[in-house]
C-alpha cells in the first residue's frame, strides 16, 4: 500500500472539506496522486449526491441582485435540508454562484443553468456537506426601475418593477411586499375565478342575516371590494407610513407599478413529518 504523508492528507482535506480518513483512503486508492484522488471523489460524490437527491430540501435562502443601472434584477431560491446548512459559508458561496449565473445569462431556466456548470458545483457541495441541495427557482425582471429587498433572515426576497420613480422607492415598495404579501399589484389583476369564489362565500354569509335581497347585494359588493383592497398592493396602507396608500405613494413620485416577485423559502413544498413515538411503537410491536 502506498505510504501517504500527513501533509498530502491535509492538502486534500483543505481542498475537499472531507474527513481525514476518507482523504487518506482516497489518496491510497489513487497511489498518492492528489488530482486523481479528487477526480475519484467527485465521481463517488456524484453517486452520493444522487442518493441524497430524494431527500426533501425545504430550508435554504433567497438572494437577489440588481444591475448598477437599476434596469434588471434577479431573484433566486436555493434550498437545503436544514437551517444550519443554510447559514454555512460554503452553501452561501454556492448561492452567490447561482445568482451570478442567473444574472449573467438573464435566464430562469434552472435545468440549463445547472447544465452550464452549476451542477458540478452543486454535486461537490452535496458531497462536502452531506445534505441535498436544490436550486429551486429563479426570476428575472427588467424594467425602467427595479428594486430589491431581502429580509435579514434571507428567507423572504422581493423584486419590484416600476415605471418612473427611483431605486430607493422601488426598494421601499419591495420591503412593503415582503412584509404584507399582497396577492396582486392592482385590483383588476385578481383572477376572476378567485373573485367569484370569494363572492360565493360572502353571499352565503350575507344571506344568513335574513336581510332583503337588495341590501344583501350591497353587502356582497362591499365585502368583495374590501377583499380586493386588502389583497392589492396599490390599495394597501404603506407599511412605513400607514397614513398613505401605496398607490398614492407611487403617484406622488410619478411612478407606476409594473409588477413584483416575492419568494419565501420553502413555500409550497410539502415536508413529510415523522411521528417518532408511533414509529418506535411499530418497531416494538414488530419485534414481539
Amino acid at each position: 500500500m502506498t505510504a501517504i504523508s500527513a501533509a498530502l492528507v491535509k492538502e486534500l482535506r483543505e481542498r475537499t472539506g472531507l474527513p481525514m480518513m476518507e482523504c487518506k483512503k482516497a489518496l491510497q486508492d489513487a497511489a498518492g496522486d492528489i488530482d486523481v484522488a479528487i477526480e475519484n471523489l467527485r465521481k463517488s460524490g456524484g453517486m452520493k449526491a444522487a442518493k441524497k437527491a430524494g431527500r426533501i430540501a425545504a430550508d435554504g435562502v433567497v438572494a437577489a441582485r440588481v444591475a448598477d443601472d437599476g434596469r434588471c434584477g434577479v431573484l433566486v431560491e436555493v434550498n437545503s435540508e436544514t437551517d444550519f446548512v443554510a447559514r454555512d459559508g460554503n452553501f452561501l458561496g454556492f448561492v452567490g454562484q447561482v445568482v451570478d449565473s442567473v444574472f449573467a445569462e438573464r435566464s430562469e431556466d434552472i435545468a440549463a443553468l445547472l447544465a452550464g456548470g452549476l451542477e458540478t458545483a452543486r454535486e461537490a457541495l452535496v458531497q462536502k456537506i452531506g445534505e441535498n441541495i436544490s436550486v429551486r427557482r429563479a426570476r428575472v425582471l427588467e424594467a425602467p426601475t427595479v428594486g430589491e429587498y431581502v429580509h435579514s433572515n434571507n428567507r423572504i426576497g422581493v423584486l419590484v418593477a416600476l415605471t418612473g420613480g427611483s431605486r430607493e422607492l422601488a426598494r421601499d415598495i419591495a420591503m412593503h411586499v415582503a412584509a404584507v404579501n399582497p396577492q396582486v399589484a392592482k385590483p383588476e389583476q385578481m383572477p376572476a375565478e378567485l373573485v367569484e369564489k370569494e363572492r360565493e362565500i360572502f353571499a352565503a354569509q350575507a344571506r344568513e342575516s335574513g336581510k332583503p335581497e337588495a341590501i344583501i347585494q350591497k353587502m356582497i359588493e362591499g365585502r368583495v371590494g374590501k377583499f380586493l383592497a386588502e389583497a392589492s398592493l396599490v390599495e394597501q396602507p404603506f407599511v412605513k407610513d400607514p397614513e398613505i396608500k401605496v398607490g398614492k405613494l407611487l403617484k406622488d413620485a410619478g411612478a407606476d407599478i409594473l409588477g413584483f416577485v416575492r419568494f419565501e423559502v420553502g413555500e409550497g413544498i410539502e415536508v413529510a413529518t415523522t411521528d417518532f413515538a408511533a414509529e418506535v411503537a411499530a418497531q416494538v410491536q414488530a419485534a414481539r
